[in-house]
């Protein structure tokens, strides 16, 4: 059955070939949505109001037009929609028991962060680009590029993802926000400048090296000793001078070696023993983190963390806490040995 076969049924209340126009298109939707949004659950739900007024608005959809833009449109609507409703969300304060941080380096700009797994990447970043793409797809999901994104105001947010992410000529882009061409193209070059400024480019040396590659998985290895061992010293050895440490949506941000090296004293301390799982997120290594604790022996959840490379050092340590483990079709806590 063609498309406009498909769309003249599901304008006249065909449930199933509306489902089967937009079902090819859902993944990336919700990448989309999670890159404005920052947030895997609010993807989610973003996801649905965009299905569902799309649902609703298929008798004004001109069938001449792509049904993939047109729905892009809405989802990125959708999404300013909801951050400009959104309340802010408070952040959360530390709640590691028995354990006192010491004082952070800063508290972090963006609170409110998930993580995205691996496991839904396969359809979200296969999507055909337009011809002025800049970002690769992997880049474009990274927690540094993510991030940065939440930085940025809401309307410059989806400009520099619609344009530079996604490929879609400034004309498309002002006509998915209703806006000018000049409006567009002023945002795009403000977000750009931001964004530079928080990600600046990187030489050949401070590339990460290839996914479930030997060197990246000789790197995590050397993590997960570490870390299930509380070696405290080999694990900072680990890290570039500037390495950083975050844990949304707690606000507390580690930078540097030394400043890492006292957090993880903190929290390795009292005999404290973890037991990693390996899982990827945001195309980047991470881990379960089990506390090995209890006269039962099972090892409890604590969070994920999500491992950012550069060359053969880790430059950032992202933790999440443990409500994230389920995504990641992890449990929440692990028999004894």
């Amino acid at each position: 059955m063609t498309a406009s076969e498909l769309i003249a049924r599901a304008q006249a209340g065909d449930g199933e070939a509306f489902r089967q126009l937009t079902e090819p298109h859902r993944r990336e939707l919700h990448m989309h949505c999670y890159r404005l949004l920052g947030s895997f659950q609010d993807a989610e739900d973003a996801l649905q109001d965009t299905l569902l007024a799309a649902w609703r608005a298929l008798d004004r959809f001109e069938v001449r037009a792509s049904i993939r833009t047109w729905l892009y449109r809405i989802a990125t609507n959708q999404c300013l929609n909801a951050i400009r409703s959104a309340s802010r969300r408070p952040a959360k304060e530390w709640d590691v028991p028995q354990i006192e941080p010491p004082e952070p380096s800063r508290l972090g700009e963006v609170v409110w962060l998930e993580p995205y797994p691996d496991a839904l990447l396969d359809g979200a970043i296969a999507a055909p680009l337009g011809p002025e793409a800049r970002y690769e797809q992997k880049e474009s999901i990274s927690l540094a590029f993510v991030i940065a994104l939440q930085i940025l105001p809401a309307r410059q947010r989806a400009v520099l993802i619609l344009r530079e992410v996604l490929g879609y000529p400034a004309a498309e882009v002002a006509g998915m926000l209703d806006s000018s061409v000049d409006s567009v193209n002023s945002a795009l070059k403000r977000a750009r400048a931001t964004l530079h400024r928080r990600i600046p480019p990187s030489g050949m040396d401070d590339s990460p090296p290839a996914p479930a590659s030997p060197a990246e998985e000789a790197l995590v290895a050397k993590f997960a000793r570490a870390y299930e061992s509380g070696d405290v010293d080999a694990l900072v050895g680990l890290l570039t001078d500037d390495a950083r440490v975050s844990m949304p949506p707690m606000p507390l941000e580690y930078l540097g070696r030394d400043a890492v090296s006292g957090f993880y004293a903190a929290l390795m301390s009292a005999n404290r023993k973890y037991h990693l799982v390996p899982t990827r997120a945001n195309g980047q290594p991470a881990f379960g983190t089990y506390l090995r604790s209890g006269s039962d022996g099972i090892r409890r959840g604590t969070g994920l963390v999500v491992l950012t490379l550069a060359g053969d050092r880790i430059s950032a340590v992202t933790r999440f806490d443990n409500s994230v483990l389920p995504w990641f079709g992890l449990p929440r806590s692990l028999p004894c040995n």
